[in-house]
């Protein structure tokens, strides 16, 4: 007899459906899975037959072929058991129930009780999106699976369970989420601004770049504060939307980052790779493809500590996706693309040994060494980065000041504000800042007064500008005015944004 029951596959970030065909004939008894399944998939042969058993139901002794359909879509991972012990049910006759419009998630444990299992969120919505009305999840997964309205989601504790329930016997109550998830989970900070001593004029950059989402590279001495500025950018950023949420939950989901008591992330991610990070680690890869850091800081920050350490590739391989906000990863059996909406954050020394031109310590280095210290860093990637700040060496009068800085949350208030602006502006496209407008929507909304005019074009002579420069400074320039609330891109706002272009040491 043949049985078919829908599961769900995971393709990037997206998913696919897949129909777990069973089929029992006579011979000696086997069990074969095909559909290009991989060593986990594989190993479900052991998982499954004990679970059967150790629920008290008769694990046929027949020939069992598998096939997971497509055939041509590489299966991976062990959320496959569930729906091949329910068809091999179904086929020896030991069930029977219209599955037609369900989907079924899980691993198996040995003794038929169902486990967490990765990626959960988007096969939801792809049932939900296909059509499919019911799903069943592992009951660890009930929350996450509870994000995605419209469809019937039933939390299963065991196969023994969910039989009784497909029988009719013992339903299994549907999940209702009655979590406001916006009040219930709130983004908490390790890092506040106002903890900073001095700095003024490195937290008034990040303030900025906050509320354009413009990238960032702060260079100063070892000990000056740069990680712990950078450790607090996401204290002054917006908190995430319910959209950009989901969104994130998908990768880390997909990733099996995702905590089980947490079933949606809500802070802003903040990634920092150390700079041993291979290639792959950083874009995304392997041979079933996950996303990389640069997909995990998505709607976050991307923090580069020690940036020109980085090997060249690695640092060459963030030019696409600042400029695209994706990141395509290809392979011999195909291509994934990854969401890569980030902050860039970069954080470096002035020289190899971290002192030229302190006021306090007499740097080592020769002017070879910082020249060849500055070029591991291109200038196209250079070109993509808005704002340079430095960020000297801290006296002790401003260490032992008594007098508070300025907190986060009255920060984090006026960049809400300016991004409110942005959103408005670009109500009814995709763009959402400042940072993400093309050469188009910088010519329509990028009004600059003739004297702010006359100070850009004199600096694209003297500083020898490109055009890429060019509309970076009047996005910069306009995320200063936002700040501002002014209509229009003013003198001081142009002078601003110019003073942060990338100056050469040597």
């Amino acid at each position: 007899m043949l049985a078919k029951v829908k599961s769900a596959a995971v393709v990037g970030l997206e998913g696919a459906v897949v129909e777990v065909e069973v089929d029992l004939s006579p011979g000696l008894p086997s069990f074969t899975i095909v559909g290009l399944p991989d060593k986990a998939v594989q190993e479900a042969r052991e998982r499954v037959r004990s679970a059967i058993r150790n629920s008290y139901y008769k694990f046929p002794n027949r020939r069992i072929t598998v096939n997971l359909a497509p055939a041509d879509l590489k299966k991976e991972g062990p959320a496959y058991d569930l729906p091949m012990a329910i068809g091999i049910l179904i086929s020896s006759g030991q069930l029977n129930a219209d599955l037609s419009n369900s989907i079924f998630l899980g691993e198996l444990s040995l003794d038929g009780k169902l486990r967490h299992t990765h990626g959960v969120l988007p096969m939801v919505a792809l049932a939900r999106d296909k059509g499919l009305s019911t799903i069943f999840v592992p009951l660890d997964d009930a929350k996450e699976a509870s994000l995605i309205d419209n469809i019937h989601i039933f939390p299963t504790e065991s196969l023994a369970q969910l039989v009784v329930h497909l029988q009719g016997e013992v339903g299994i109550p549907e999940y209702h989420s009655e979590l406001n998830w916006e009040q219930e989970f709130r983004p908490s900070y390790a890092f506040d601004l106002i903890y900073i001593k001095g700095q003024e004029h490195a937290k008034r950059a990040l303030e900025i770049a906050a509320a354009g989402r413009h990238n960032i590279l702060m260079c100063g001495p070892p000990g000056s504060g740069k990680t712990m500025l950078a450790r607090a950018l996401p204290s002054i950023l917006p908190q995430l939307t319910m959209e950009e949420a989901i969104e994130v939950t998908k990768i880390y989901s997909v990733s099996g980052l995702l905590p089980q008591d947490t079933p949606i992330v809500v802070e802003r991610p903040f990634r920092s790779p150390h700079y041993t990070i291979s290639h792959a680690g950083l874009v995304g890869g392997g041979q079933w493809p996950r996303p990389g850091e640069i997909s995990l800081g998505h709607h976050g920050v991307l923090f580069l500590d020690e940036f020109p350490e980085f090997g060249h590739v690695t640092l060459e391989s963030l030019r696409q996706p600042i400029e695209d906000r994706t990141i395509t990863v290809s392979r011999a059996h195909g291509s994934v693309t990854f969401p890569a909406s980030f902050m860039l954050v970069a954080a470096m020394n002035p020289c190899p040994c971290g002192y030229y031109g302190d006021p306090f310590k007499e740097c080592k280095c020769s002017s070879g060494e910082i020249s060849r210290y500055h070029k591991r860093i291109s200038g196209p990637l250079l070109d993509r980065i808005d704002i340079f700040v430095d960020v000297p060496h801290i006296d002790y009068e401003k260490l032992t000041e008594d007098k508070p800085g300025e907190s986060s949350d009255k920060v984090r208030a006026r960049v809400k504000a300016a991004h409110e602006i942005q959103l408005a502006r670009f109500r009814g496209t995709k763009l959402r800042c400042n940072a993400d407008m093309t050469p188009k929507e910088v010519k329509e909304f990028c009004t600059v007064e003739p004297a702010a005019q006359s100070l850009l074009r004199a600096a694209m002579k003297q500083l020898h500008l490109t055009g890429r420069a060019f509309h970076r400074i009047l996005k910069l320039s306009r995320t200063i005015a936002d700040l501002e609330h002014s209509d229009i891109i003013k003198t001081h706002h142009m002078a601003e944004a110019l003073q942060y272009r990338h100056k050469e040491i040597i």
